[in-house]
Order: structure tokens, then sequence, then C-alpha cells
């Protein structure tokens, strides 16, 4: 897995770059000022860094950054499970406007710049030319450990967040008992109150349609007698309704038929009428057999639908609304309860210490087990970084109460020389020893990633000399396993990168922009030469700088690069 392709549109103040970069230790090298580290953070932006304006080029509406990897077996399969095209090629892709807006991709898919930074930490590991301050830092002196042993805290600090809310939640419930107790019992009759109703999921809505019925029961049994009485006519009479009207009428017009077919057609026709007339008469006749004015149960009804209307003025509800009040109040009063069982939160209080701690003292195990290799690894790098006697160490302090991220605080000892006493870093190492010893850090955990790609943002600074050799040496051997991207200003380091990159600034049009190309050859003899000794190359620097890429000669030529 490695990096392959970059792409870059209106970038701060590059207009448009192509790179291809190769595998193993390649540098960027150029003058102070010329955008060695603009790679570097459009490489952050396109793996999901925070966007601002500021990134897109003056006089452009946008900027747009793309970067194309190789991916792994464990990229493409997280890639299938977020949705993505899981194919040969991994491209992303960003793009920023005037406004900071910003838009990512991933493989042509609209993505966020979380997921984008989740590929990320298994794409890239950078080390930034002031990380030496975080050995200051107790996180991340406790990350550095951590991932040195691989230990996941995450179920930990799950663990401890249940803690606390289980502490929070008994403490709570201790200093409230009186108010509990005052709440539940205004709740418990609030529910006793409605418990009398016994109120019912739908029961409202019959009351009114059975109230509404009996209510206006004699008008409705005077508008069935009435109809009944004009289509039957009134008593009964033969000629009187509209039944008989009917089928006097059905009777001319077949009498009458075998002259006019029509008549027959409309004969047909009054004789559907009739029947159904009949059947809204007989069923007239059914409703007036059972309806009646019932004056006892119209009053039981109106009893009923007067507690439901009292109840639902009395604590501000419909009535259609008091069934799923009592369901609420009867849920409330079991979580009232539940808050009042003390022994019940001790218990749960009790079991989630004992988780928490359970994980804890697994982390520190592995803590434990972690802190002298990786003391002796640092150590070790440190000699070879000019630092012949000096000694690190990692501190494991016990606290005095469990914390979130563990039982103890980590912290990094160094001695400078032989037979001093380890002290804390920031106590006791000049800058150039912090450089280092941030250096010999990165070498020791940068072997243990899983990203294919390491990116050294001037973290030799303040180094030189014989030790500026080591450090070009150490990525070179870094390289050997993983593709290795440095920005440096030191001519040793540069000499010792299977790949150099050239980063130059020209002015295009009255604007300043910033370009990459690769050198080699007589080019890279200049470059070092001017690393070396400045503009004015001498004699002297160019054989200097030969004879340093003698000493580190030069892989095959890898992909070409394209600048405009």
């Amino acid at each position: 897995m490695a990096l392959t392709h970059i792409t870059l549109r209106d970038f701060v103040i590059v207009r448009e770059l192509e790179l291809d970069l190769s595998t193993g230790f390649s540098v960027l090298t150029g003058e102070t000022g010329a955008g060695k580290s603009i790679l570097i953070d459009a490489l952050q932006l396109a793996l999901g860094a925070r966007s601002e304006s500021g990134v897109v080029r003056e006089g452009a509406n946008r900027c747009e950054v793309c970067a194309e990897f190789e991916p792994t077996i464990a990229i493409q399969a997280w890639l299938e499970a977020a949705g993505f095209d899981a194919s040969a090629e991994l491209l992303l892709r960003r793009t920023v406007d005037t406004a900071g807006k910003s838009r990512a991709w991933i493989n042509g898919s609209p993505a966020t710049a979380t997921q984008l930074r989740e590929l990320g930490e298994q794409l890239l590991d950078i080390h930034g030319q002031h990380a030496w301050q975080s050995l200051t830092r107790p996180d991340a002196v406790r990350g550095l450990l951590d991932a040195y042993a691989g230990t996941d805290i995450r179920p930990l600090k799950a663990a401890w967040q249940v803690w606390r809310q289980a502490q929070q939640a008994l403490a709570d419930a201790s200093q409230a008992q009186s108010t509990l107790a005052n709440e539940r019992e205004r709740l418990a009759w609030q529910i006793g109150e409605l418990e009398k109703l016994n109120p019912q999921a739908g029961e409202w809505q019959d009351l009114s349609t059975q109230h509404s019925r009996l209510a206006n029961a004699q008008a409705l049994i005077e508008a069935a007698n009435l109809s009944t009485a004009l289509l039957e006519g009134k008593d009964h009479e033969a000629a009187g309704g509209a039944l008989s009207q009917l089928s006097r009428a059905i009777q001319t017009l077949q009498s009458l038929g075998q002259f006019e077919p029509e008549f027959n057609e409309l004969a047909d026709l009054l004789t559907s009428a009739q029947a159904q007339a009949e059947d809204v008469a007989h069923s007239l006749h059914g409703y007036l057999r059972k309806t009646d004015l019932d004056p006892a149960h119209l009053a039981q009804l109106d009893e009923r639908m007067g507690l439901w209307l009292s109840l639902a003025r009395r604590y501000k509800k419909t009535p259609d609304e008091l069934p799923l009040t009592l369901q609420t109040w009867h849920q409330e009063l079991a979580q009232l309860d539940a808050a009042a069982d003390l022994d019940s939160l001790r218990k749960a209080e009790q079991a989630a210490q004992t988780a928490c701690m359970q994980e804890a003292k697994a982390v520190s195990r592995q803590r434990q087990k972690a802190a002298k290799p990786l003391a002796q690894a640092v150590s070790n790098a440190m000699q070879q970084l000019g630092m012949q006697g000096g000694r690190f160490e990692v501190q494991l302090q016990a606290l005095d109460a469990p914390a979130q991220h563990g039982l103890e605080e980590v912290s990094f000892l160094v001695a400078g020389h032989e037979g001093s006493t380890p002290r804390p870093v920031g106590k006791v190492a000049s800058g150039g020893e912090l450089s280092r010893i941030a250096l010999a850090i990165a070498v020791t955990t940068s072997e243990l990633g899983e990203a294919g790609t390491l990116i050294f943002d001037e973290v030799d600074s303040g180094v030189g000399g014989a030790v500026a050799e080591t450090v070009g040496r150490l990525m070179k051997q870094l390289g050997l396993h993983r593709q290795v991207l440095a920005v440096t200003h030191l001519p040793q380091v540069a000499a010792c990168a299977d790949h150099h990159l050239l980063v130059s600034k020209a002015a295009v049009n009255g604007q300043v922009s910033s370009q990459v190309r690769t050198v080699s050859g007589e080019e890279r003899v200049s470059e070092i030469a001017r690393m070396l000794g400045g503009e004015k190359l001498s004699a002297t620097t160019l054989a200097h700088a030969r004879e340093m890429l003698g000493d580190a000669p030069l892989k095959p030529a890898g992909r070409k690069t394209t600048q405009s």
C-alpha cells in the first residue's frame, strides 16, 4: 500500500500540479518559503483535515486536491463495508471554495470528512516538525505508549463512563430522597384518581357517539316515522304513498309497452327504484323497532362524560388524552420507585466500578509490559542520533483515584548522557535533544504502525553533521519496508533518499506559484550543493555533493512528475 499520485489545483500558491510518487525513501527540498510543506498540508486536507477558505489560491474560485493510493485488502474491505467501490485503486478527492465549503469523494462517490479521516488513519502516518512538543503533554505521551503496546482504551473509557453515570445516579437519589417521596405521593394520588374513572382507549369517542344519538332520539324517531309515511302512505293507505305511486306508474308504462318499446325500458328503471324504496322502508321499520328515548341511559352517559371532562380540565388534558396520561404516569411512578431504590443503585454502582477496574487493570498490564521495551528501543535510537550514553525511560505513576484513561499517569524521562539521572523530558533536554528524542520515538513507533506511507515534516530540525547522516540512514532503512516521504533542509538526509523532489517558486502571470519536479544527475548534485553552501555553487560544494551522493546511490528512476 502506497501513495502513488497527487494532483493539486489552485491550492495555496500552487496553480496546478500532478506528482507521481514511488516506493522507498523520497525527500522534498527547496529554498525557505518555496512551499515544501504545502504537499503535506494538501494530503492532510484530502484525508479529512479541517477545511478553510484560506487554502484557495488567490484569484481562484475553489481548490481541488486528489490523492491516489494502492489499497490493501483491509482498505478494500473497509470500502465495501462503507458502500464505496473497492477497486484496485483508491482515489480521494476534495474541493474547498472561497466560502470555506468543502465537498469530498471516495472513488467517485460522495463522502464525509469523517470517512476521509478514518481512511487516513490507515493510509498515512505523519510526524510533524514540532513533534517534540507533545513529549511534555500527558495525553500524547500516554497515547504513544498505548500505540506501542497495541492497547485499545475505548472499552476502558466506555466502562468508566458507565461507572460515572452509576455514581451520579446514586448521588442524585441519595440527595433527593425527600423530594422523590413527595413526587411519588403526588403521582400515586393522581393515578388513583384516574384509575377510578378507568379510561379506555377509544372510549371517549364511543361515549360521544352514543350521547349524540340518545340526545337526538326524539328527532330521529320522528324523521323515521315521517319517511315511512311518505313511502307507504298515511296509515298504509294503498294510494297515498310513494311506493303505490311508483307501482301505478310501472303498470301504466308496461300496458303501453307493446306500442312504444322505450316504455318497457323506463318501466324497468322504475321497478328498480321501487325495490330500493321498499328496502329503505323495511330498514326504517327495523330502526323504529329498536330505537326508544331511554332517558335513564342518557343520564348515565351524561354522568360518565362529566367525570371525563372534569378530570381532563383538572390535569389540563383533552378527554382523548386521559388513557395515555394514565399509562405515562404508571411509567413515571415505576421510574421514581427505581430511583428511590438505593440498594439497587448501590449494587449497580459497585458492579460498574468492578467492570471499570477490570478494564483499567488490563490496560495497566499492557502498559507495564510495553514500558521497558519502548524505553530500550528509544534508547538504542538515541545512541544512533548522537546521544551516546543517553537513556530513555517510561515512568508509570499510580493515580490516587482511577481516571478515564486508567490507573496511572505516563511520563517520559531522559538522561542526556551516561551517569546522569533520568528526569522529565521538558526539564533536562535542549531544543536539539528534544528534536532527536522525538525523532527516535517516531522511528521506533513508525515501524509498528499499519500505515503504508510515513511522512516526516522537518523532524530533523535542530540536528546536523554526523547525526544528520544517521537520520538519513534511518529513514532509508524505513523505506525498505514502507513508503517514506520527508521534508528536509539537511543535505545529509537528502543524499540518502532513493528519490529527490525539488520544490521551487516562480512568478506566473504576476502571481507566485509553487512547483515540484523530480531531480536526478547533475540537477540533484546542484541541489545538494545549494543545501550545503547556499546559492553560489563552488567547485568545493559541488564536489562534496557528488561525494555524498556517491555514498548513497539512487535507485532506478521512479514515476515521472508533471507540473504546470
